[in-house]
């Protein structure tokens, strides 16, 4: 039987803290009434993985939700939750909270919250507090992306930024497709994955090193007690921090080796039909950010680039050096 997320042991008594922060963030964005689907891409995107070191998936996204134990709760022989007295990952409170929305956003129940999204992880960012911004659709159902308010799980963010997805999203596929349909930028494409590859090759080699630092202090520390516990766990999630990000940055990068070098005749008619995991890649190797801003006026449907900043990543000639405002 394989542990339960967040946990070290079979009796849920020790807590493994880099998977309990991201079962918060998750619990977090559920309360909010986050899909399942964003949610995981949410968690994908930060480097987080499962157990057997695999992507997140909605339905094994949301057995770890739903199990009591990440409560300090288990469920008795007539189905009734009671203390078990092990340690707390969220407040029991959360987890009730979270139980309450299961009939209605099971993952199987609503193909329309599966949608997935173009714009994830740190490409999109909120234009007034620079966080990152995350998928969440709104209270009719229709997709978005959100600047989530300020949390534990996401500091500084200011919440006062939301944008419709497919307006969002065709609009960047707009500019996007402008720069390819120029011959002297189709020209340099290849050129150009390989060096987002290439970086992303070398993020990956940071990340590994940061590793090989973090498993030695691990060593050292357990074989000598001139390190302070309080020193060793700050240097421990510093390290920690730095893979994260290294790999993030990495994963990111690395959806550009989906993008096809060569001629393509009707740039529109190949988006419509291409893979969404070709089209991030797309966006990947021509944006380095996209920062999205509030609406002029509340309501309003139009977006543009008064509202949508791109910074065009610099590779080759083609590139300008003007970021669009």
């Amino acid at each position: 039987m394989a542990r339960l997320y967040g946990f070290e042991d079979m009796a849920y008594r020790r807590v493994r803290e880099s998977e309990a922060e991201g079962i918060r963030g998750a619990a977090s964005r559920r309360l909010l009434e986050q899909s399942y689907p964003a949610i995981c891409e949410w968690l994908n995107a930060e480097g987080y993985r499962t157990t057997r070191g695999g992507l997140w998936k909605p339905d094994v996204l949301a057995s770890v939700l739903d199990n009591p134990a990440i409560a300090g709760l288990a469920e008795d022989e007539t189905g009734n939750l009671v203390e078990t007295g092990g340690p707390q990952i969220i407040p029991p409170g959360d987890f009730l909270a979270i139980r309450a929305l299961r009939p209605s956003n099971n993952p199987d129940a609503r193909r329309a919250d599966q949608r997935e999204y173009l714009v994830s992880g740190s490409l999109g960012i909120c234009g007034l507090c620079t966080c990152t911004l995350g998928a969440s659709p709104s209270n009719n159902g229709s997709r978005g992306y959100r600047c989530l308010p300020d949390s534990a799980q996401h500091p500084g963010g200011c919440g006062k930024v939301r944008i419709n997805a497919d307006r969002f999203e065709t609009y960047l596929a707009e500019q996007v497709l402008a720069e390819m349909a120029k011959p002297e930028v189709a020209a340099l494409i290849g050129q150009a994955r390989a060096e987002v590859l290439a970086q992303a090759a070398e993020l990956r080699k940071e990340a590994a090193a940061a590793r090989g630092r973090q498993a030695r202090l691990g060593k050292d520390f357990g074989r000598s007690s001139e390190m302070s516990l309080k020193a060793f766990k700050a240097a421990d999630r510093e390290l920690s921090e730095l893979i994260t990000q290294r790999t993030t940055q990495a994963r990111l990068l690395e959806q550009a080796k989906s993008v096809p070098v060569g001629d393509i005749p009707d740039l529109v008619r190949w988006w419509k039909h291409a893979p969404l995991a070709t089209k991030k890649g797309v966006l990947v190797l021509f944006l380095e950010q996209v920062a999205v801003f509030p609406a002029a006026a509340r309501g309003s449907r139009t977006v543009d680039a008064d509202r949508v900043a791109l910074r065009w990543r610099q590779w080759g000639v083609a590139t300008s050096d003007e970021e669009s405002a």
